[in-house]
């Protein structure tokens, strides 16, 4: 980085102690937390778009996914649930890969002609009529046990800590499928098509209680961090807290907040160093020359479909690993919760103003970017009291204001969007 990249950072740094001092230790600490996950994602979609040139709508699918590792890792497993359709479930699932996996031998055994397409809808068709009889029944057996508790599967009931990476698998396997199925697409297309899909995985989520509970959320998730209550019952704590001269309860929170701090700046450093790593290898290279001009890398022999797919893949990954650490910090999955504007475009938002192609610039945009989303809000309610301080205290235009201040978010944030995008058009740190 240079002086003016630097400058940047440090900037941020003071806009973050600033928020400490002025307003409070654990509404900075929360900040920093959800703006170092949003730097993970930030950095999957710019191993996507920044290398690549994919254009990917459909972060908040992948995002999706790695918070349903979460739940499938950490939670324990519902016996009951298990004995009333679990097995019927696994059995009808693995008929249907089955009947899938016979219909594609025969396409790919058998020449083209009438009986080939005969033969293939047969399989499918009974295949599909056996997989919803077994299905439906085990499902409908799974949903009735005790659904206002639990009424879903529930998971493996193994460390959270292991959701994360299993997240990145998770969101790399659905990118396999959907890359196959999109990648083939013109940018334009691909986006719509990305995003379509990505809405296709929440309404799955939301409607298949079973799997995630679906809109009654899954709540109680284990924690890698002590409990906030525990710590205030540790003698010990509150001998720190006293001697600190800390509210026990506001020092219990700021210590959990730093636990997270640290486990998230340990995931970002790793993450960070793999992808500096991969953009300045020959590999690298690679994928921007791919970038950069399709047909003169095709011309020397790269195949271009499949290092898109690996490229996907590669950035969904990186989404999946964010979506089971923002589960892990919500402590609950909440499939109604995911909507494009905070999963997608505003990740997008993140990559543009940090400077696409550059990991720096993914890391300071989705830091910048969060902070301000969620400072803005104070900032608009700050306006609107100077705006209207000369008012009568009952004035229509004052209690106007005050009850839009939380909508100039979208038009703070436009203005800012607009005079980074005037002033820095390839971003605050531009690709190199």
């Amino acid at each position: 980085m240079n002086r003016r990249e630097s400058v940047y950072f440090v900037l941020t740094v003071a806009l973050i102690l600033g928020v400490g001092m002025l307003q409070s230790w654990n509404v900075a600490l929360a900040i920093v937390n959800f703006a170092l996950i949003s730097a993970i994602m930030a950095l999957g979609l710019n191993i996507q778009w920044g290398y690549g040139g994919l254009f990917n709508a459909g972060v908040m699918g992948f995002t999706a996914v790695g918070g349903l590792a979460a739940v499938l890792i950490s939670m324990p497993p519902v016996v009951d649930a298990w004995n009333a359709g679990g097995s019927g479930v696994i059995f009808a699932i693995t008929l249907i890969l089955l009947a899938g996996t016979m219909a594609n031998l025969v396409w790919r055994r058998f020449p083209h002609s009438a009986g080939r397409t005969i033969a293939i809808s047969i399989v499918l068709v009974i295949g599909f009529v056996l997989y919803r009889r077994l299905f439906d029944s085990s499902v409908q057996a799974i949903e009735g046990v005790d659904p206002s508790i639990s009424g879903y599967l529930g998971g493996l009931g193994l460390p959270i800590l292991l959701s994360w990476p299993v997240g990145g698998l998770l969101a790399a396997g659905v990118a396999v499928i959907i890359g196959k199925i999109a990648l083939g697409l013109r940018s334009d297309y691909l986006a719509i098509a990305t995003l379509a899909i990505a809405e296709v995985v929440v309404a799955v989520l939301k409607h298949e209680d079973w799997l995630s509970r679906g809109v009654k959320n899954v709540v109680g998730l284990p924690r890698p961090v002590p409990f906030e209550v525990n710590l205030q019952k540790s003698a010990r704590f509150q001998e720190f807290a006293y001697a600190v001269g800390v509210d026990l309860v506001e020092a219990s929170s700021i210590v959990v907040k730093l636990c997270y701090t640290g486990l998230l700046v340990c995931v970002l450093a790793m993450l960070f160093v793999l992808c500096e790593t991969a953009l300045n290898s020959p590999w690298g290279r690679m994928m921007r020359a791919i970038r950069d001009n399709e047909r003169a890398a095709a011309a020397m022999g790269k195949n271009i479909k499949a290092r898109h797919l690996q490229i996907f893949v590669l950035g969904s990954a990186v989404c999946g690993i964010a979506g089971a650490i923002v589960t892990t910090l919500d402590g609950q999955f909440t499939p109604g919760s995911y909507q494009p504007l905070r999963f997608t475009f505003l990740i997008w938002i993140m990559v543009i103003l940090g400077g696409s192609g550059n990991n720096f610039g993914a890391i300071l945009g989705g830091v910048v970017v969060w902070f301000f989303w969620i400072q803005v809000e104070p900032m608009s309610l700050a306006i609107a009291d100077l705006l209207a301080s000369q008012l009568d205290e009952h004035s229509p235009l004052r209690i106007h204001l005050n009850s839009s201040a939380a909508h100039l978010r979208f038009l703070l944030m436009g203005i800012f969007l607009l005079l980074v995008m005037r002033f820095r058009p390839k971003g605050l740190i531009p690709e190199r």
